[in-house]
């Protein structure tokens, strides 16, 4: 009997739940799993975490001042991301709220109220990622934050050179974003694309290509997934974090899934780079100003987060009457 293509893909690629679901990562078992406002949002919305809402916010009300809202949904991120540790083996991301995505010192001391709440519930920060936007601030704050030992995630990348910086800053990881850089290739005429011609997976497999090629480090996962024929197609990236729904098609798939990516295949697809890409803040800029895609797909990915973290404060604030 064949293998589903999700067991083919665990063979060669770590698979990562995105989501806050704690029963969907329990009954999935990803190696790592993922977070960010938006699925913290919808678990705090869902009766079977109640307990974890409640005792946040019990603690909250002890706290007083005007900071306890925001307090109380960092607390949120942490218990939810403590429940998630308990599950998978590997690593945790937590997000920095995404108003600060543009603000670097107040990123970096988030990130270190981050790793310190873990620590105080017995969580270790080589279990935890700190999820921060590829802006050129993020991608500074997680410089730093590499420096002193905490691992980042570097989210909401669409474009080589936020790829090119995180490498830089020699990131623990990059989420390049494959389906929100298909959708805006559909919504500006293109296409119609196959799995193989999709903008995400191309991008992802340049990035991919790049790193291989210079020995780069940095951990490549493949985010934000439309359908199982763009994971088909990054089959053999580092990693892929992949929403339940979709983990659930490939583990009622069967049939062969071949390698799709390959460390010692990259350098040949990408023979025009002859040299590393070396970028300051003024070409970085130039070059996302360059690239409408990534800025515009950027803002939009954190003014969505922004309001997913502004309805969590919302709830929160309501409920602390």
């Amino acid at each position: 009997m064949t293998a589903s293509k999700l067991d083919q893909l665990r063979e060669m690629t770590t698979v990562v739940a995105d989501t806050g679901d704690i029963e969907a990562v329990r009954r999935l078992k990803p190696v790592d799993c993922t977070t960010n406002p938006t699925l913290i949002l919808k678990a705090v919305e869902t009766p079977a975490y109640a307990h974890l809402v409640d005792e946040a916010i019990g603690w909250g009300k002890k706290q007083g001042g005007e900071k306890a809202v925001h307090a109380v949904c960092d607390r949120l991120a942490v218990s939810f991301g403590t429940e998630l540790t308990k599950i998978v083996p590997g690593r945790v991301s937590t997000e920095v709220d995404a108003d600060l995505s543009f603000d670097t010192q107040a990123s970096i001391e988030k990130a270190r109220e981050i790793i310190a709440a873990y620590k105080e519930r017995g969580v270790g920060k080589d279990r935890i990622l700190i999820k921060i936007a590829s802006t050129w601030e993020g991608l500074q704050a997680a410089k730093v934050l590499q420096a002193e030992g905490i691992d980042c995630n570097l989210t909401l990348l669409f474009a080589l050179p936020q790829a090119v910086a995180a490498a830089d800053a020699k990131a623990f990881l990059i989420s390049p974003f494959v389906g929100r850089i298909l959708d805006w290739h559909v919504k500006a005429g293109g296409g119609p694309y196959t799995a193989e011609t999709d903008p995400g997976v191309v991008s992802v497999k340049s990035i991919y290509a790049y790193y291989k090629t210079f020995g780069i480090k940095t951990v490549v996962m493949g985010a934000s997934f439309r359908n199982i024929g763009e994971i088909e197609a990054l089959a053999g990236c580092d990693r892929l974090t992949i929403g339940p729904s979709l983990l659930d098609e490939l583990a009622a798939a069967t049939g062969d899934l071949p390698r799709k990516l390959s460390p010692a295949a990259s350098p040949q697809s990408v023979s025009s780079y002859t040299k590393p890409i070396v970028l300051d803040e003024k070409a970085f800029r130039f070059a996302m100003n360059e690239d409408a895609m990534g800025t515009e797909k950027l803002a939009e990915g954190i003014r969505g987060f922004v309001k997913d973290l502004r309805g969590l404060r919302r709830l929160v604030a309501e409920k602390l009457g």
